[in-house]
Protein backbone atom coordinates (compact mmCIF):
# COMPACT_ATOMS: atom_id res chain seq x y z
CA UNK A 1 0.00 0.00 0.00
CA UNK A 2 1.38 3.74 -0.81
CA UNK A 3 0.48 4.72 2.57
CA UNK A 4 2.54 2.15 4.21
CA UNK A 5 5.60 2.43 2.79
CA UNK A 6 5.56 6.59 2.69
CA UNK A 7 5.02 5.63 6.31
CA UNK A 8 8.22 3.63 6.33
CA UNK A 9 9.91 6.15 3.78
CA UNK A 10 9.37 9.01 6.34
CA UNK A 11 10.54 6.70 8.89
CA UNK A 12 14.03 6.08 7.42
CA UNK A 13 13.94 10.27 7.07
CA UNK A 14 13.45 11.50 10.20
CA UNK A 15 15.74 8.98 11.41
CA UNK A 16 18.26 10.19 9.44
CA UNK A 17 17.29 13.70 10.57
CA UNK A 18 17.05 12.93 14.21
CA UNK A 19 20.85 11.29 14.53
CA UNK A 20 22.61 14.54 13.02
CA UNK A 21 20.45 16.79 15.16
CA UNK A 22 21.57 16.52 18.17
CA UNK A 23 25.43 16.25 16.96
CA UNK A 24 24.04 19.83 15.59
CA UNK A 25 22.78 20.89 18.69
CA UNK A 26 25.63 20.35 20.87
CA UNK A 27 27.63 22.97 18.96
CA UNK A 28 24.99 25.58 18.79
CA UNK A 29 25.30 24.64 23.01
CA UNK A 30 28.61 24.69 22.54
CA UNK A 31 28.85 28.38 21.79
CA UNK A 32 25.80 29.40 23.69
CA UNK A 33 22.89 32.12 21.87
CA UNK A 34 24.95 34.78 21.10
CA UNK A 35 26.26 32.63 17.76
CA UNK A 36 22.85 31.71 17.38
CA UNK A 37 21.57 35.03 14.74
CA UNK A 38 25.05 34.46 12.96
CA UNK A 39 23.90 30.67 12.27
CA UNK A 40 20.43 31.71 11.22
CA UNK A 41 21.75 34.88 8.99
CA UNK A 42 23.98 32.66 6.89
CA UNK A 43 21.25 29.74 6.83
CA UNK A 44 18.14 32.23 5.43
CA UNK A 45 20.92 33.87 2.97
CA UNK A 46 21.56 30.50 1.46
CA UNK A 47 17.75 29.51 1.34
CA UNK A 48 17.31 32.78 -0.64
CA UNK A 49 20.24 31.59 -3.09
CA UNK A 50 19.14 28.19 -3.38
CA UNK A 51 15.01 29.04 -3.89
CA UNK A 52 16.12 29.83 -7.88
CA UNK A 53 18.04 26.50 -8.17
CA UNK A 54 15.35 24.57 -6.23
CA UNK A 55 12.70 26.22 -8.94
CA UNK A 56 14.99 25.23 -11.82
CA UNK A 57 15.22 21.96 -10.81
CA UNK A 58 11.38 20.98 -10.39
CA UNK A 59 10.55 23.50 -13.46
CA UNK A 60 12.83 21.21 -15.63
CA UNK A 61 13.23 17.67 -13.91
CA UNK A 62 10.95 14.95 -13.43
CA UNK A 63 9.50 14.12 -9.65
CA UNK A 64 11.54 10.69 -9.50
CA UNK A 65 14.82 12.47 -11.04
CA UNK A 66 14.19 15.86 -8.73
CA UNK A 67 13.68 13.37 -5.67
CA UNK A 68 16.58 11.15 -6.56
CA UNK A 69 18.89 13.25 -7.48
CA UNK A 70 18.45 15.65 -4.06
CA UNK A 71 18.43 12.67 -1.86
CA UNK A 72 21.59 11.30 -3.59
CA UNK A 73 23.60 14.94 -3.59
CA UNK A 74 22.71 14.82 0.74
CA UNK A 75 23.83 11.41 1.99
CA UNK A 76 27.15 12.26 -0.08
CA UNK A 77 27.33 15.15 2.10
CA UNK A 78 26.75 13.39 5.08
CA UNK A 79 29.94 11.01 4.56
CA UNK A 80 32.02 14.20 3.22
CA UNK A 81 31.11 15.84 6.88
CA UNK A 82 32.78 12.91 9.13
CA UNK A 83 36.53 13.43 8.61
CA UNK A 84 35.67 17.56 9.86
CA UNK A 85 33.81 16.20 13.19
CA UNK A 86 36.72 13.93 13.52
CA UNK A 87 39.01 16.87 13.86
CA UNK A 88 36.23 19.33 15.96
CA UNK A 89 38.28 20.42 18.36
CA UNK A 90 41.17 21.34 16.12
CA UNK A 91 38.53 23.32 13.80
CA UNK A 92 36.54 25.47 16.92
CA UNK A 93 32.90 24.49 17.46
CA UNK A 94 32.14 27.97 16.41
CA UNK A 95 33.79 27.55 12.49
CA UNK A 96 32.29 24.01 12.37
CA UNK A 97 28.80 24.85 13.78
CA UNK A 98 28.16 28.14 11.45
CA UNK A 99 29.26 25.43 8.25
CA UNK A 100 27.54 22.53 9.57
CA UNK A 101 24.53 24.41 11.35
CA UNK A 102 23.32 25.44 7.93
CA UNK A 103 24.25 22.07 5.77
CA UNK A 104 21.50 20.26 8.51
CA UNK A 105 19.14 23.18 8.68
CA UNK A 106 18.83 23.17 4.76
CA UNK A 107 19.27 19.18 4.75
CA UNK A 108 15.92 18.86 6.99
CA UNK A 109 14.07 21.47 5.04
CA UNK A 110 14.93 20.29 1.74
CA UNK A 111 14.66 16.70 2.55
CA UNK A 112 11.12 17.10 4.74
CA UNK A 113 9.50 19.68 2.43
CA UNK A 114 10.31 17.68 -0.85
CA UNK A 115 8.90 14.53 0.94
CA UNK A 116 5.61 16.20 1.96
CA UNK A 117 5.70 17.90 -1.94
CA UNK A 118 5.52 14.42 -3.04
CA UNK A 119 2.91 12.95 -0.72
CA UNK A 120 0.44 15.97 -1.46
CA UNK A 121 1.12 14.55 -5.01
CA UNK A 122 0.19 10.99 -5.24
CA UNK A 123 -2.83 11.75 -2.07
CA UNK A 124 -5.77 13.50 -2.26
CA UNK A 125 -7.66 15.80 0.34
CA UNK A 126 -9.59 13.96 1.27
CA UNK A 127 -6.74 10.60 1.56
CA UNK A 128 -4.28 13.02 3.01
CA UNK A 129 -7.10 13.95 5.83
CA UNK A 130 -6.98 10.05 7.06
CA UNK A 131 -3.41 8.69 6.14
CA UNK A 132 -1.35 11.89 6.39
CA UNK A 133 -1.22 11.75 10.45
CA UNK A 134 -0.60 8.03 9.85
CA UNK A 135 2.56 9.03 7.56
CA UNK A 136 3.95 11.31 9.92
CA UNK A 137 3.58 8.81 12.70
CA UNK A 138 5.98 6.88 10.85
CA UNK A 139 8.36 9.82 10.55
CA UNK A 140 7.68 10.74 14.27
CA UNK A 141 8.49 6.73 15.58
CA UNK A 142 11.91 7.46 12.99
CA UNK A 143 12.15 10.70 14.99
CA UNK A 144 11.95 8.21 18.54
CA UNK A 145 14.21 5.43 17.13
CA UNK A 146 17.06 8.11 16.24
CA UNK A 147 17.89 9.69 19.45
CA UNK A 148 17.59 6.18 20.23
CA UNK A 149 19.90 5.09 18.12
CA UNK A 150 21.98 7.84 19.14
CA UNK A 151 22.09 7.83 22.64
CA UNK A 152 23.13 4.05 22.46
CA UNK A 153 26.03 4.69 19.92
CA UNK A 154 27.24 8.31 20.54
CA UNK A 155 29.20 6.95 24.15
CA UNK A 156 30.67 3.58 21.97
CA UNK A 157 31.48 5.22 18.56
CA UNK A 158 31.69 8.94 19.31
CA UNK A 159 29.94 11.70 17.33
CA UNK A 160 31.67 11.86 13.99
CA UNK A 161 30.78 8.00 12.93
CA UNK A 162 26.79 8.93 13.19
CA UNK A 163 27.47 10.58 10.21
CA UNK A 164 27.31 7.58 8.48
CA UNK A 165 24.67 5.56 9.89
CA UNK A 166 22.36 8.82 9.07
CA UNK A 167 23.55 8.64 5.30
CA UNK A 168 22.86 4.61 5.64
CA UNK A 169 19.12 5.74 6.56
CA UNK A 170 18.74 8.43 4.31
CA UNK A 171 19.45 6.21 1.67
CA UNK A 172 17.26 3.45 2.25
CA UNK A 173 14.28 6.34 2.33
CA UNK A 174 15.38 7.30 -0.85
CA UNK A 175 14.84 3.79 -2.32
CA UNK A 176 11.46 3.93 -1.23
CA UNK A 177 10.60 7.27 -2.14
CA UNK A 178 11.79 6.31 -5.55
CA UNK A 179 9.90 3.26 -5.71
CA UNK A 180 6.47 4.88 -5.02
CA UNK A 181 7.28 7.15 -7.59
CA UNK A 182 7.62 4.32 -10.37
CA UNK A 183 4.70 2.82 -8.71
CA UNK A 184 2.44 5.80 -8.94
CA UNK A 185 3.49 6.36 -12.78
CA UNK A 186 2.92 3.22 -13.21
CA UNK A 187 -0.87 3.62 -12.18
CA UNK A 188 -1.43 5.93 -15.16
CA UNK A 189 -0.77 9.26 -13.06
CA UNK A 190 2.34 10.36 -14.87
CA UNK A 191 4.10 13.54 -13.28
CA UNK A 192 5.88 15.53 -16.20
CA UNK A 193 8.17 18.83 -14.94
CA UNK A 194 5.73 21.10 -13.67
CA UNK A 195 7.48 24.49 -15.42
CA UNK A 196 6.37 27.87 -14.94
CA UNK A 197 9.11 30.17 -12.99
CA UNK A 198 12.12 29.59 -10.86
CA UNK A 199 10.95 32.01 -8.82
CA UNK A 200 7.08 31.39 -8.71
CA UNK A 201 7.45 30.46 -4.94
CA UNK A 202 8.29 33.57 -4.21
CA UNK A 203 5.95 35.54 -6.49
CA UNK A 204 3.05 33.25 -5.25
CA UNK A 205 3.70 34.46 -1.61
CA UNK A 206 2.20 37.65 -2.24
CA UNK A 207 -0.70 36.82 -5.21
CA UNK A 208 -2.06 33.50 -3.08
CA UNK A 209 -3.83 34.23 0.46
CA UNK A 210 -3.33 30.64 1.92
CA UNK A 211 0.35 30.85 1.37
CA UNK A 212 0.52 34.56 3.01
CA UNK A 213 -0.81 32.47 6.10
CA UNK A 214 1.37 30.22 6.08
CA UNK A 215 3.91 32.70 6.59
CA UNK A 216 2.87 34.08 9.17
CA UNK A 217 2.15 31.39 10.58
CA UNK A 218 5.37 30.00 10.56
CA UNK A 219 6.94 33.30 11.68
CA UNK A 220 4.81 33.26 14.71
CA UNK A 221 4.69 29.47 15.42
CA UNK A 222 8.34 28.80 14.80
CA UNK A 223 9.27 32.13 16.84
CA UNK A 224 7.99 30.47 19.62
CA UNK A 225 10.11 27.70 19.36
CA UNK A 226 13.24 29.62 18.37
CA UNK A 227 12.62 31.64 21.58
CA UNK A 228 13.05 28.56 23.53
CA UNK A 229 15.97 27.24 21.55
CA UNK A 230 17.93 30.05 21.80
CA UNK A 231 17.26 30.37 25.91
CA UNK A 232 18.29 26.85 26.01
CA UNK A 233 21.31 26.99 23.95
CA UNK A 234 22.33 29.80 26.90
CA UNK A 235 21.60 27.18 29.57
CA UNK A 236 23.38 24.22 27.99
CA UNK A 237 26.65 26.13 27.57
CA UNK A 238 26.54 26.89 31.33
CA UNK A 239 25.46 23.86 32.59
CA UNK A 240 26.35 21.04 30.10
CA UNK A 241 30.51 21.81 28.87
CA UNK A 242 31.19 18.34 27.42
CA UNK A 243 30.22 17.76 23.86
CA UNK A 244 28.89 14.34 24.75
CA UNK A 245 27.09 15.54 27.20
CA UNK A 246 25.51 18.01 25.29
CA UNK A 247 24.86 15.68 22.21
CA UNK A 248 23.13 13.47 24.90
CA UNK A 249 20.55 16.22 26.79
CA UNK A 250 19.55 17.19 23.00
CA UNK A 251 18.91 13.52 22.22
CA UNK A 252 17.12 12.89 25.19
CA UNK A 253 14.55 15.90 24.72
CA UNK A 254 14.52 15.05 21.11
CA UNK A 255 13.41 11.93 22.32
CA UNK A 256 10.67 12.84 25.27
CA UNK A 257 9.59 15.57 22.58
CA UNK A 258 8.82 12.94 19.53
CA UNK A 259 7.10 10.29 22.15
CA UNK A 260 4.39 12.75 23.07
CA UNK A 261 4.14 13.88 19.32
CA UNK A 262 3.93 9.86 18.34
CA UNK A 263 0.83 10.02 21.17
CA UNK A 264 -0.61 12.89 19.66
CA UNK A 265 -0.60 11.44 16.26
CA UNK A 266 -2.30 7.91 17.59
CA UNK A 267 -5.32 9.78 19.45
CA UNK A 268 -6.23 13.37 19.09
CA UNK A 269 -4.65 14.26 15.66
CA UNK A 270 -6.25 12.00 13.44
CA UNK A 271 -9.73 12.24 15.27
CA UNK A 272 -9.76 16.25 15.07
CA UNK A 273 -8.45 16.09 11.01
CA UNK A 274 -10.83 13.61 10.27
CA UNK A 275 -14.01 15.06 12.22
CA UNK A 276 -13.62 18.34 11.99
CA UNK A 277 -10.72 19.30 8.85
CA UNK A 278 -6.92 20.00 9.09
CA UNK A 279 -7.77 23.83 9.30
CA UNK A 280 -9.10 22.98 13.09
CA UNK A 281 -5.91 21.22 13.67
CA UNK A 282 -3.83 24.15 13.38
CA UNK A 283 -5.19 26.42 15.97
CA UNK A 284 -4.62 23.67 19.04
CA UNK A 285 -0.83 23.93 19.02
CA UNK A 286 -1.27 27.19 19.09
CA UNK A 287 -3.33 27.34 22.57
CA UNK A 288 -0.94 24.53 23.51
CA UNK A 289 2.36 27.16 23.20
CA UNK A 290 -0.22 29.74 25.26
CA UNK A 291 -0.61 27.52 28.12
CA UNK A 292 3.07 26.55 27.91
CA UNK A 293 4.88 30.30 27.55
CA UNK A 294 2.22 30.99 30.79
CA UNK A 295 3.70 28.49 32.82
CA UNK A 296 7.10 29.40 32.10
CA UNK A 297 6.44 32.99 32.28
CA UNK A 298 4.73 32.23 35.86
CA UNK A 299 7.16 30.11 37.10
CA UNK A 300 10.27 31.40 35.71
CA UNK A 301 13.19 28.71 33.73
CA UNK A 302 14.66 27.31 37.17
CA UNK A 303 14.30 23.81 37.35
CA UNK A 304 11.44 21.96 38.74
CA UNK A 305 10.70 18.75 39.54
CA UNK A 306 8.33 16.57 37.46
CA UNK A 307 7.28 12.64 38.65
CA UNK A 308 10.94 12.84 40.39
CA UNK A 309 12.91 14.13 37.82
CA UNK A 310 14.02 17.68 38.34
CA UNK A 311 14.48 19.43 34.52
CA UNK A 312 14.51 22.98 33.55
CA UNK A 313 10.91 24.72 33.07
CA UNK A 314 12.52 25.65 29.58
CA UNK A 315 12.82 21.91 28.81
CA UNK A 316 9.27 21.26 29.49
CA UNK A 317 8.41 24.26 26.96
CA UNK A 318 10.54 23.24 24.67
CA UNK A 319 9.42 19.80 24.44
CA UNK A 320 5.40 20.93 24.71
CA UNK A 321 5.96 23.10 22.01
CA UNK A 322 7.65 20.95 19.58
CA UNK A 323 5.31 18.00 20.15
CA UNK A 324 2.25 19.82 19.04
CA UNK A 325 4.45 21.44 16.09
CA UNK A 326 5.30 17.82 15.10
CA UNK A 327 2.75 15.76 15.97
CA UNK A 328 -0.45 18.21 15.13
CA UNK A 329 0.52 21.01 12.80
CA UNK A 330 2.60 19.53 10.63
CA UNK A 331 0.47 16.76 9.14
CA UNK A 332 -2.67 19.86 9.23
CA UNK A 333 -0.72 21.86 6.88
CA UNK A 334 0.45 19.18 4.57
CA UNK A 335 -3.23 17.94 4.40
CA UNK A 336 -4.18 21.62 3.03
CA UNK A 337 -1.43 21.72 0.77
CA UNK A 338 -3.09 18.88 -1.00
CA UNK A 339 -5.87 21.58 -2.23
CA UNK A 340 -3.63 23.91 -4.06
CA UNK A 341 -1.63 23.53 -7.81
CA UNK A 342 1.32 21.35 -8.00
CA UNK A 343 3.46 24.31 -8.54
CA UNK A 344 2.24 25.82 -5.23
CA UNK A 345 3.17 22.45 -3.69
CA UNK A 346 6.12 22.58 -4.58
CA UNK A 347 7.60 25.97 -5.20
CA UNK A 348 5.30 28.16 -2.93
CA UNK A 349 5.68 25.46 -0.15
CA UNK A 350 9.21 24.67 -0.35
CA UNK A 351 9.55 28.92 -0.11
CA UNK A 352 7.75 29.29 2.84
CA UNK A 353 9.38 26.30 4.89
CA UNK A 354 12.63 27.24 3.82
CA UNK A 355 13.37 31.02 3.32
CA UNK A 356 10.47 32.17 5.34
CA UNK A 357 10.89 29.84 8.12
CA UNK A 358 14.92 30.87 8.22
CA UNK A 359 14.17 34.62 8.09
CA UNK A 360 11.93 34.04 11.38
CA UNK A 361 14.92 32.44 13.08
CA UNK A 362 17.28 34.94 12.21
CA UNK A 363 14.60 37.78 13.47
CA UNK A 364 13.53 35.97 16.59
CA UNK A 365 17.07 35.06 17.86
CA UNK A 366 18.33 38.74 17.02
CA UNK A 367 15.19 40.11 18.98
CA UNK A 368 16.08 37.99 22.68
CA UNK A 369 19.66 39.29 22.03
CA UNK A 370 18.39 42.96 22.05
CA UNK A 371 15.90 42.31 24.55
CA UNK A 372 18.21 41.09 27.28
CA UNK A 373 20.74 43.60 26.54
CA UNK A 374 17.80 45.94 27.71
CA UNK A 375 17.22 44.11 30.37
CA UNK A 376 14.12 41.45 29.89
CA UNK A 377 14.07 38.37 31.55
CA UNK A 378 13.35 34.75 29.73
CA UNK A 379 9.93 35.22 31.63
CA UNK A 380 9.23 38.54 30.32
CA UNK A 381 10.26 36.99 27.11
CA UNK A 382 7.83 34.31 27.71
CA UNK A 383 5.51 36.46 28.65
CA UNK A 384 5.17 38.36 25.36
CA UNK A 385 5.16 34.61 23.50
CA UNK A 386 1.83 34.01 24.81
CA UNK A 387 0.56 37.29 23.11
CA UNK A 388 2.30 36.06 19.64
CA UNK A 389 0.86 32.65 20.67
CA UNK A 390 -2.98 34.28 20.91
CA UNK A 391 -1.93 35.74 17.29
CA UNK A 392 -1.37 32.46 16.07
CA UNK A 393 -4.03 30.86 16.84
CA UNK A 394 -6.01 33.68 14.87
CA UNK A 395 -3.26 33.47 11.91
CA UNK A 396 -4.08 29.21 12.37
CA UNK A 397 -8.11 29.48 12.01
CA UNK A 398 -8.10 32.18 8.58
CA UNK A 399 -5.78 29.73 7.13
CA UNK A 400 -8.22 26.75 7.32
CA UNK A 401 -10.64 28.69 5.74
CA UNK A 402 -8.48 30.41 2.99
CA UNK A 403 -10.59 31.35 -0.09
CA UNK A 404 -8.08 30.17 -2.58
CA UNK A 405 -8.12 26.05 -1.47
CA UNK A 406 -10.23 24.25 -3.69
CA UNK A 407 -12.98 22.06 -2.07
CA UNK A 408 -11.98 18.30 -0.69
CA UNK A 409 -12.49 16.08 -3.40
CA UNK A 410 -11.21 12.73 -5.11
CA UNK A 411 -7.47 12.91 -6.21
CA UNK A 412 -8.07 12.64 -10.42
CA UNK A 413 -7.73 14.56 -13.23
CA UNK A 414 -10.98 16.73 -12.80
CA UNK A 415 -9.11 17.38 -9.39
CA UNK A 416 -5.98 19.02 -10.78
CA UNK A 417 -8.04 21.11 -13.50
CA UNK A 418 -10.25 22.43 -10.30
CA UNK A 419 -6.94 23.18 -8.47
CA UNK A 420 -5.06 24.58 -11.42
CA UNK A 421 -8.28 27.14 -11.72
CA UNK A 422 -7.85 28.77 -8.67
CA UNK A 423 -4.09 29.66 -9.48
Amino acid sequence: MPSVLSALAFFFVMTAYYIVRPVRDQLSGAVGSQSLPLFYLVVFVVMLLLTPVFGMLVTRFRRKQLLGWSYTFFVLCLLAFVPAFVAQDQIGARNLGVVFYVWVSVFNLFVVSLFWSFMADIFSSLEARRVFPLIALGGMAGAIFGPGITKLLVGVIGVAPLLVVSAIALAIAEIMLLTLSSNHERSGVAQEPIGGSLWAGAKELWSRPFLRYMAILMVLGDGIGTLAYALMADYAKVHLTDKVLRTSFYNDMDLVTNLIGAVLQLTATRWIMVRFGAGRALVVPALANLVLLVAVWVYGIGDITVLGLTTPMLAIMMVGSRAFAYGMTKPAVDALYTRVPRETRYKGKNFVETAVWRFGDFAVTSGVQVLAAIGITAAGMAGMGAGISVVAAWVAQRAGQSPDLAPDTPHDASEEKASGATA
